[in-house]
């Protein structure tokens, strides 16, 4: 018999779906979008950025063969795969939505099926459209075997507390889906599209809106049992939750949900993208290390490709938690506890 053991678990890795451009191409919606993603990002790095798609990024995130590798040589086991977010597409009415969604979640099903040892699913849903995401998710895991979603922060104008939203947060509490939250874009406009400041200051910020609008707004009261994960260590929030307990104390219009700010931070999960040992130290003494999932962001540039030596940088983790961090806190909560899977002979463990 095999034996078992925890697999290092990489929640936060990406693939491109050649056939979603097809679907999205020439639309008004997408020539809307790209125009402003090219105000937001500035030309200087939106030009960067279709460079390195083109020379460096495409291959991993299409080719089977190149991203095992690199799972290899980065000592992952297993990654959840998630959709590029600039596939989301929230500007699509719902029968192109409904495509855009058919096409990413069937292809990312055959990734796992091909590959059910190394690869997990994480759906996409048309979140503009709240009982089509609804719908969408209880297909992709019932029928697909996919065992979460990815969503950016927020969809057609919708922040997370509001009302519409209600089916979608309702289906993904039913299913005990994974939502793993990762922003893309920003609602900050033009003043950070100097220097890449739209990812470096604007992505963060967008995931601290998106989880405080789940906490002030009531959904983690409404909805104990979602399972959500937010990308790049929860952006601000863990950081600087103080003010907004504060602000629990003092203002009426600031407490309209059951328990102060901080203490919502046991109900949430954070990837462990922070890029320093000493930021990921805060994130572990504030949320703990039972909450963090390792990430990656494979395979960009504002990703990293050395998770675990980046943990084994952190002299004053336990081995107990860096073991948590490293796998066994995905494998609780997604069930991926499995036999030894096949790695190639240099793949660390």
């Amino acid at each position: 018999m095999s034996s078992r053991r925890i697999p290092v678990v990489d929640i936060h890795a990406h693939v491109l779906v050649p056939e979603v451009e097809t679907l999205a191409a020439g639309r008004e919606g997408y020539l809307a979008e790209q125009e402003a993603h090219l105000r937001l990002f500035g030309e200087r790095s939106s030009e960067h950025n279709r460079r390195l798609f083109a020379e460096e990024w495409l291959l991993p995130l299409t080719d089977v063969g190149t991203r095992l590798g690199l799972m290899d040589e980065a000592g992952v086991d297993v990654q959840a795969v998630s959709v590029v977010p600039t596939q989301y597409h929230y500007w699509a009415e719902p029968a192109v939505a409904a495509n855009i969604g058919d096409a990413v979640n069937e292809h990312i099903a055959a990734l796992v099926a091909a590959h059910p040892q190394r690869l997990v699913g994480l759906a996409t849903v048309a979140l503009q459209h709240p009982d089509l995401a609804a719908d969408q998710l209880r297909r992709a895991v019932r029928r697909l075997g996919l065992i979460g979603v990815e969503i950016s922060t927020n969809a057609g104008g919708k922040d997370f507390s509001d009302p519409a939203l209600e089916p979608f947060w309702a289906s993904a509490e039913e299913l005990g889906a994974l939502v793993f939250v990762h922003p893309w874009g920003c609602t900050m406009g033009e003043r950070l599209a100097s220097f890449y400041l739209a990812n470096i200051v604007g992505q963060p910020a967008e995931t601290t809106v998106a989880l405080s609008h789940l906490i002030f707004g009531g959904v983690l009261d409404k909805h104990p049992g979602l399972r959500i994960c937010a990308a790049h260590g929860g952006g601000y929030l863990p950081y600087y939750l103080g003010r907004a307990d504060h602000a629990y104390e003092f203002r009426p219009e600031s407490r309209e949900m059951a328990r102060r700010p901080s203490a919502y931070l046991a109900d949430l999960w954070f990837d462990s993208l922070v890029y320093r040992p000493d930021t990921l130290r805060q994130l572990v003494a504030v949320a703990g290390a039972d909450r963090i999932l390792l990430g990656t962001d494979y395979p960009f540039d504002m990703g990293v490709g050395d998770p675990l030596s980046r943990l084994d940088a952190m002299a004053d983790l336990s081995p107990e938690d860096r073991s948590a961090i490293a796998g066994g806190n995905a494998a609780r909560l997604l069930d991926l506890t499995q036999p030894e899977p096949t790695r190639s002979p240099h793949a660390r463990r």
